[in-house]
């Protein structure tokens, strides 16, 4: 049986582009003894891989060349060597970014038949998990607080604000495009959202948060992080989830100022997390993400890409603010 692969084939230095990747075709045997193989439907595009290949990212361990590209996917089970799995199953797993892949039984999870599979991509899977417990063991926000989260259209920005106002906040959104910040306000309900490339900017920001922010869901770093310290109110936290700004470049920007000033004046708590640190709460996180799926209060926004052979461009193009929404790759 005949594999694509998107294998890592340079590591950029500076940024990225899809010749740093090269489609190759291989070999793939049958499942030995308690082995799976899972035939790919389709694959995340996450800008945390960035980080990965930039070697930023310390769980994600040595940038290195010549393997496949890494990433979450949904698939179908085509052959089994253990009796927890049978042909036709639908699972989430480490695919990777290729057609077949080949598993232990304790490396993946099945998804339940009467679930979109493409909600473990996207509220279900890695990211809607890091808005949920980023906001809410991270951020704690209250009901009547002001929630600001920045890439607020992408893939945890858009779930992190519609969590928030499940939860009884005023919410605005940071985006680089005017068709994004509309889109936040007006399908999926941000009270304001501005945009950081506007000339006026921090005005805009100030106007748009008249009594500060309490809690901030920062996923990208840079002056955006620098400009929101600055609207913190008194016992404000910062949710540190990612620094996308910072990952697709050789020459990253320099710390925000007010640290540790800010910090101590205003008592506010500043904290990293992986959504990893909260893997025993999982399930009972899905069941709750899974009730505002099916009652309406989430939207999950999918921005879909076809064919194995665009995944470079898409996420070449996902780093410069393309996406809207969980970016995946449909396996055709």
């Amino acid at each position: 049986m005949k594999n694509q692969q998107i294998i890592i084939d340079q590591l950029p230095t500076g940024k990225l582009s899809a010749q740093h990747y090269r489609l190759q075709d291989s070999d793939i045997g049958h499942p030995g003894p308690g082995e799976i193989l899972v035939r790919t439907e389709a694959f995340l595009v996450a800008a945390g891989s960035r980080a990965g290949l930039q070697g930023s990212a310390s769980y994600a361990g040595a940038p290195t060349t010549g393997i496949v590209m890494g990433g979450t996917g949904v698939g179908i089970v085509v052959e089994s060597s253990d009796a927890g799995f049978a042909p036709g199953d639908k699972v989430v797993c480490s695919t990777g970014w290729q057609r077949y892949s080949m598993h232990a039984a304790n490396a993946l999870q099945k998804i339940p038949a009467e679930i979109d599979a493409i909600h473990y991509l996207g509220p279900l899977g890695v990211n809607g998990l890091t808005a949920y417990f980023g906001l809410l063991k991270v951020g704690q926000p209250e009901a009547g607080e002001t929630v600001m989260v920045s890439a607020a259209a992408g893939s945890v920005g858009h779930l992190v604000g519609q969590m928030a106002k499940i939860r009884g906040c005023q919410v605005i959104g940071i985006a680089g495009q005017d068709h994004k910040c509309e889109l936040l306000v007006d399908q999926l309900g941000f009270d304001a959202a501005v945009n950081y490339k506007q000339g006026d900017y921090r005005s805009a920001l100030k106007e748009a948060t008249p009594n500060g922010v309490d809690v901030y869901f920062d996923n990208t770093g840079g002056f955006v992080l620098g400009s929101a310290l600055f609207r913190l109110n008194v016992n404000g936290r910062i949710a540190c989830c990612g620094v996308v700004s910072q990952y697709d470049t050789d020459a990253p920007e320099p710390g925000p100022k007010g640290i540790p000033g800010l910090l101590v004046n205003k008592r506010i708590r500043m904290q990293g997390f992986l959504v990893f640190d909260y893997l025993a709460l999982y399930a009972a996180a899905r069941k709750e993400i899974s009730g505002w799926l099916d009652s309406g209060q989430l939207t999950s926004m999918v921005d879909e890409v076809k064919g194995i052979e665009s995944a470079p461009a898409a996420f070449v193009d996902l780093l410069a603010g393309g996406n809207v929404g969980t970016r995946v790759v449909l396996v055709e």
